[in-house]
């Protein structure tokens, strides 16, 4: 028969404690955990900012979320996501050579902004057409660009594009329809809209170029000879004006000159008048005064009688000359 120390061994070996129970079971708990993250990881999904995703079941899209958070989908392989990115995008046309409306060539590149709108259909169809693939859709709308370019160009003449007056360029016309060309038929063919549209750069080659310095000095002269004639004409304006104001002014200066003078002859009338009734001696003098210095002048020399007048008051006087009668000339011996 067993011993008590063995019936008691074998009762220990029979009844696990728990310690043990646990180190048995932590496998099953971790092989659960990792199911329930991988089953958790499949069925949820997180949109970024930025970014939308398309459900695909059995590889056709059945659902697309534009929404940033987190989402769900059945595990695979019935449904995957497909990510889409929505970011702006641009792209460049490279120089194009293409032909203006008077049938000069230029060199013109464009750039393009466009991004994936956050609409389902327009999601939709970029993945039709490119099957989400940015440089694909980039590629094509290049190709496209180009020949937009080419048929805008055509609606437009050179110096609309080029031009020294910079009232006559029209490069922002050009580029909104160009860009109204771009944007209808990329929303319509590849889902995309069109943000901007601009010129890069516009040059000319070496014919074109040569044809267009022609033109821009041909119009440089026409307007310096334009410029020319208006100032000789308003030159001639200027000086047919001055000459008439100049002849009104001196007929106006004329005109007052002989109001004054005959005003002044009337005045010095009536002051001889004045000065002859209060004495008649004096004005006698000043009247002979006046007649030697409107005779004699400082370079004058003459030789007359000195009892004649005026130069009698030289000798005589005026009292003298007044009162007494005219001396016979003295005789000669």
């Amino acid at each position: 028969m067993p011993s008590t120390s063995e019936l008691q061994s074998d009762d220990a070996v029979a009844t696990p404690t728990p310690k043990s129970w646990l180190r048995r079971h932590t496998r099953l708990f971790v092989a659960l955990a990792v199911v329930c993250i991988l089953l958790f990881s499949a069925c949820f999904f997180l949109v970024v900012p930025g970014e939308a995703i398309v459900v695909a079941r059995m590889g056709n899209p059945v659902r697309v979320i534009t929404e940033p958070g987190l989402s769900w989908k059945i595990p695979p392989p019935l449904e995957n996501t497909i990510p889409v990115d929505l970011r702006l995008n641009t792209t460049s046309s490279g120089l194009q050579d293409v032909g203006t409306r008077d049938g000069l060539r230029i060199l013109i590149q464009a750039y393009v902004a466009w991004q994936v709108p956050a609409d389902p259909d327009h999601i939709r169809r970029f993945l039709r057409a490119v099957h989400n693939q940015p440089d694909v859709a980039a590629e094509q709308l290049r190709s496209f660009v180009g020949s937009t370019l080419e048929i805008t160009a055509s609606s437009f003449d050179l110096a609309a594009l080029i031009n020294t007056d910079p009232s006559k360029v029209q490069l922002t016309q050009f580029e909104d329809r160009l860009r109204e060309r771009i944007d209808a038929e990329a929303l319509k063919v590849y889902g995309i809209t069109i943000r901007q549209v601009g010129i890069e750069r516009l040059t000319l080659p070496s014919e074109t170029l040569g044809a267009t310095v022609a033109r821009m000095r041909a119009e440089r002269e026409t307007v310096a000879e334009q410029r020319q004639a208006e100032g000789e004409r308003r030159a001639n304006e200027i000086q047919s004006t001055a000459d008439r104001d100049a002849r009104v002014l001196q007929a106006q200066a004329k005109a007052d000159a002989a109001a004054i003078e005959a005003q002044s002859k009337v005045e010095a009338a009536e002051i001889y008048g004045h000065a002859y009734s209060a004495d008649k001696d004096l004005y006698t003098l000043l009247r002979s005064l006046d007649t030697l210095d409107s005779v004699v002048s400082r370079n004058t020399r003459l030789i007359l009688r000195t009892d004649a007048a005026p130069f009698r008051v030289l000798v005589d006087g005026p009292v003298a000359n007044a009162g007494a009668a005219p001396k016979a000339p003295a005789k000669v011996p």
